[in-house]
């Protein structure tokens, strides 16, 4: 299988990355929907909910800041190395990614070769100006005041620049997740357990057009079927595999 997919690297320029939370799970993140994964202990809080209660802000913003050491420590995985050398070599590339850990932007890729579906936890910012916020000067007012971050500028409130349930997927990000999706010639999926919509699309999509498609997870997809190419083994296995 790893020289199948070899064979698939080196064959194409047009590849698109996809990835989601398994592949930061070898980083020290915890996924959302495994055995140990974050919904397994805590309900995710509704976009509306955080909107309309200051009492779920406060929820919010307190599993922000108690979650944050995770993120802090933790640093990009063989895999995300890989892919970003990868990228590259192979300039016509580009990464989707579900994850919102800012790893494959560590790795070394450069922001304009990422598309983001769900945002970044690594800043914050006002629903309604948009203005960017960094996470320690927030962080130190909400421990002392335990009072909801709002905008200096507006008023507006402050969320970290993820993507809640419930809440609008970002149209730009869309758009350029479905232009790259449609004229690759690869598409890689890793780590993701392709059940949160309209994002677990893109594989279909991409094979509908004439792409190949790879699916590396360590646990089946409803995809599996229709994929070129299905690979079981953790991912950092994969990636040091590979060339």
């Amino acid at each position: 299988m790893i020289h199948e997919f070899q064979k698939l690297l080196n064959e194409s320029e047009k590849i698109v990355f996809f990835t989601g939370a398994g592949i930061s799970t070898e980083s020290g993140i915890p996924d959302f929907r495994g055995p140990k994964g974050i919904w397994k202990t805590a309900q995710p809080i509704y976009f509306q909910d955080f909107i309309s209660s200051e009492e779920k802000r406060i929820e919010s913003w307190e599993r922000k800041f108690s979650s944050e050491d995770t993120f802090l420590s933790a640093s990009p995985n063989i895999g995300h190395l890989k892919i970003s050398e990868i990228m590259q070599k192979k300039k016509s590339s580009h990464l989707i990614t579900q994850n919102v850990d800012n790893l494959h932007q560590n790795s070394g890729i450069d922001d304009s070769r990422i598309t983001e579906l769900h945002g970044n936890a690594t800043y914050a910012k006002c629903l309604e100006c948009h203005k960017k916020y960094e996470l320690d000067a927030l962080r130190d007012n909400f421990q002392k005041s335990k009072v909801p971050p709002t905008c200096n500028d507006c008023g507006g409130l402050i969320k970290t620049a993820t993507i809640s349930f419930g809440q609008p997927m970002p149209e730009e990000e869309m758009r350029i997740a479905q232009e790259k999706t449609l004229t690759c010639e690869l598409f890689i999926s890793i780590g993701t357990s392709l059940v949160v919509f309209p994002a677990a699309g893109f594989p279909k999509l991409a094979k509908e057009v004439g792409a190949k498609l790879v699916i590396i997870n360590n646990q089946p997809t409803d995809f599996d079927h229709i994929a070129d190419l299905v690979i079981s083994d953790q991912i950092g296995e994969v990636f040091s595999a590979i060339n």
